[in-house]
């Protein structure tokens, strides 16, 4: 299977050594001794965009610092690859900013949240079980990063899962789109390190419950092993 990784930012040089880049991290996380796809890296904002949607057989859009309604001509470029690809029926992932890219190129609407950051481990309940969720769980927690929010979902998605913070925190539209809001691909020493970074403009409360919360366990193995089944399906590789 080609995956082609939509890059939608890189993460901050400085930091790169310990972490690597976003590709680098959705490579970690979606390679298995089960899986093991051929990765293609298209980095959106220096304007590497793919000829046509069957160029890969699934696609991911990353996480960013922008935001999806920023005046960037990178950014309107990802909106209309994601009408495309939705056109297409390509299977499409997508993580935080690429959650919001997704639902607001489709007639959703995202916005600055009220509420404020949203930073550390956060635990969405699941609301509605599908058969590609193996392992079954009731609720999946992620690490976020995230001041926008999808406000309103696009016509005909389905709400997965939600939170009070974040009540659209994991969409799927048609067979063929998943997104959410949580980043399965950070780990806690990533988000540690973001969130030192921002420490003034989370303000301190945010910054030292995000940071509490480092002690809850995660879930990206549910969630890559989720994403490995709901692309499969799309693709018509299980009858399940």
């Amino acid at each position: 299977m080609r995956l082609g990784i939509l890059q939608c930012d890189s993460v901050r040089p400085e930091l790169q050594p310990e972490f690597g880049d976003y590709p680098e991290m959705f490579q970690h996380l979606l390679t298995t001794e089960a899986v093991q796809p051929e990765f293609r890296v298209y980095d959106l904002t220096r304007g590497e965009f793919p000829e046509s949607p069957d160029e890969c057989d699934a696609w991911l859009f990353t996480g960013s610092k922008w935001s999806v309604y920023d005046p960037d001509e990178w950014i309107a470029d990802a909106h209309e690859f994601a009408r495309r690809l939705h056109a297409a029926r390509q299977p499409t992932v997508g993580v935080c900013f690429g959650h919001q890219l997704i639902s607001r190129a489709l007639g959703g609407r995202v916005e600055k949240a009220p509420i404020g950051w949203g930073v550390g481990v956060h635990t969405a309940d699941i609301l509605r079980h599908e058969p590609w969720m193996r392992p079954d769980r009731d609720s999946l927690s992620l690490l976020v990063s995230h001041q926008d929010q999808v406000i309103k979902p696009p016509e005909g998605s389905e709400l997965l899962a939600g939170h009070e913070f974040c009540p659209h925190d994991m969409l799927r539209i048609g067979d063929h789109i998943l997104t959410f809001q949580g980043h399965p691909e950070f780990g806690p020493g990533y988000s540690q390190a973001t969130m030192d970074m921002r420490r003034d403009t989370l303000g301190e409360d945010t910054y030292r419950a995000g940071v509490a919360s480092l002690d809850t366990a995660i879930d990206p193995d549910v969630a890559a092993a989720w994403i490995h089944s709901f692309i499969a399906r799309a693709r018509g590789e299980t009858a399940d």
